[in-house]
């Protein structure tokens, strides 16, 4: 894997189930995604994107093949090893904000801060400014049921890149909200990504979010074509 690569996957292959009744969702697909790269994915509802997803942050693994992060194959790491990796260099963004209702805005931020490491403080210093910089500090006590459903994904989004990941992978980030919080929230994804040098790996059903990525594939049969 070249220093510039930041994602790469060989031949994997994912199945469920049993022969005769076995379902193959992805077929020796492969990718490689550079620093700063922004990829978009479609395909199909049940063509296997979210699964895709899945096994390049280390939340699953593929039957045969192999995905890497930064040079660090995922099959390589101990439970503890790729939490702390997933941590360190992978963000994860959802259709559904999944923010913790008994937390504030700031608090739900500051987490992923404070599992690597960071004191409370500094924690909420960081987040607070990430907030404040994209108009929310009028927020920052507000729990998710106080906030506009395009507020929860936009505290999702920075939740997502406050470690500052080498990849971002994102999963209909814009696929709930109405056409204005939309743009408001793929405008902000593509603001920090290039802020930050972070690649980009999102899956979407909306043409206008693709037609924003540097290269858009289509997830058929199992492999990804590009479009």
């Amino acid at each position: 894997m070249g220093i510039n690569t930041v994602l790469d996957v060989q031949n994997i292959e994912k199945h469920y189930g049993k022969p005769p009744n076995e379902l193959s969702v992805l077929n020796k697909l492969s990718l490689k995604v550079k620093r700063g790269e922004k990829i978009a994915i479609m395909g199909a509802s049940g063509s296997g994107k979210t699964t895709l997803l899945n096994l390049l942050g280390g939340l699953d693994d593929p039957d045969y093949g192999s995905i890497s992060v930064c040079e660090k194959n995922w099959s390589k790491l101990s439970i503890s090893e790729r939490a702390i990796w997933r941590n360190q260099h992978v963000g994860f963004v959802y259709q559904f904000h999944h923010l913790l209702e008994e937390f504030s805005a700031l608090e739900n931020v500051a987490l992923p801060l404070l599992i690597a490491g960071q004191s409370m403080t500094s924690a909420k210093e960081t987040s607070a400014k990430f907030l404040t910089s994209i108009g929310l500090e009028g927020r920052l006590g507000h729990r998710p049921s106080q906030l506009s459903g395009g507020e929860r994904q936009r505290i999702a989004v920075i939740r997502g890149l406050i470690n500052k990941p080498s990849v971002l992978l994102l999963d209909e980030p814009t696929g709930n909200l109405d056409s204005d919080s939309a743009k408001k929230t793929l405008d902000l994804i593509l603001q920090l990504s290039k802020t930050l040098s972070m690649a980009i790996v999102l899956v979407t059903h909306d043409t206008f979010v693709a037609k924003n990525m540097d290269v858009t594939y289509r997830l058929m049969d199992g492999r990804l074509e590009e479009k």
